[in-house]
């Protein structure tokens, strides 16, 4: 019996490892294609050469100035909202969880776009305008969902609710500054076509700090898995846990909000599928989800640029294509459970 065990602890490591090798490769082909695909399109030996000897190229600076920041930004926005998706799963033990659906995504949007429009020479601070916003929402949503622990079912419909309600700000924000709203119509819709190189020092450090922390936390998250009372007896600290982890959901989708505006659904798929694939322990299960959001949405940005060439597509409108009916899915198939 010892040596079967052995023999599937084994097999599940080595399936796990694959998965993550697999999922740094596809990363590294994705990033390539979407240096390489657009309105022009550059050969690899072209892409190579920009990388290795800058400015020896005619494309370098199409590569350096457009491409390659809005690459980053999407890479990172994907990790961050499927790593916060993930945080958000394991502290409800709620496959419907998710920064878009439970309302924090659209708190952090809105505090953003305010910013935007009445502070436009203080965009610096979108990402923690957006914090802020997110944070904000987070706590409204766990108030009106807690009774007596957070009910599953009323933090669906109170996050339903709540995002509502920030929508109809930013819908109102609009309607007020009609003649600032144009430079938030793409951020809205959720797309990196102005991504920049500011954009990317908005996103790298609060995605480095959410990015570590979370993985610094994968042990806790465990434990949190095994009920609140099993979780204290290993030593840990339940509400102060709890309450770092969703600051670091609330920073890990206000950070990608910040640059990538309102992108939903990427928090709610990547992680439920990657727990298909590695299982619920969440040593594995981090990583592989915050490269599969990567790829997700780096990818989801290349059809975005090139399907409906030269028209561009924001990339939120592929997201709510395939997330939508994920949703449904994921809903139908909990309430025959229940």
């Amino acid at each position: 019996m010892t040596g079967i065990y052995d023999d599937r602890v084994k097999t599940r490591q080595t399936r796990r490892l694959a998965v993550i090798l697999l999922g740094c490769v596809l990363l590294l082909i994705i990033l390539v294609l979407a240096v390489m695909a657009g309105a022009v399109t550059i050969p690899v030996r072209d892409v190579w050469l920009a990388l290795t000897a800058p400015g020896t190229t005619e494309d370098y600076r199409i590569i350096y100035t457009l491409r390659m920041p809005r690459v980053i930004c999407a890479a990172l926005a994907g990790a961050n909202l499927a790593l916060s998706g993930c945080i958000l799963q394991g502290i409800l033990r709620n496959p419907l969880a998710d920064p878009g659906i439970i309302g924090i995504s659209a708190g952090a949007g809105l505090a953003a776009m305010a910013l935007m429009m009445l502070a436009p020479s203080l965009t610096a601070l979108v990402p923690l305008a957006a914090f802020a916003g997110a944070l904000g929402a987070a706590a409204v949503v766990f108030l009106l969902a807690w009774e007596r622990g957070v009910n599953p079912l009323r933090l669906v419909l109170a996050g339903v609710a709540v995002a509502a309600f920030f929508g109809g700000g930013m819908t109102a924000l609009s309607v007020f500054f009609s003649d600032k709203v144009q430079g938030t119509v793409s951020w809205l819709a959720g797309g990196f076509a102005g991504a920049s190189w500011q954009s990317v020092r908005m996103i790298v450090p609060y995605s480095v700090i959410g990015i570590i922390g979370t993985l610094c936390l994968y042990r806790r998250l465990n434990a949190l898995q095994l009920g609140d009372d099993v979780a204290r007896t290993l030593g840990v600290h339940v509400d102060r846990t709890r309450t770092m982890l969703i600051a670091l959901a609330a920073l890990l989708a206000a950070s990608a909000v910040s640059v990538a505006g309102l992108l939903g659904f990427v928090g709610l798929i990547v992680p439920h599928v990657m727990r298909l694939v590695v299982g619920s322990d969440f040593e594995p299960l981090l990583p592989c989800a915050a490269l599969f959001g990567a790829i997700l949405v780096a990818g989801a940005d290349i059809a975005a640029r090139t399907l409906f060439s030269p028209m561009e597509v924001p990339v939120g409108i592929f997201m709510s294509f395939i997330g939508a009916p994920f949703f449904l899915y994921l809903l139908k198939r909990r309430m025959r459970a229940a």
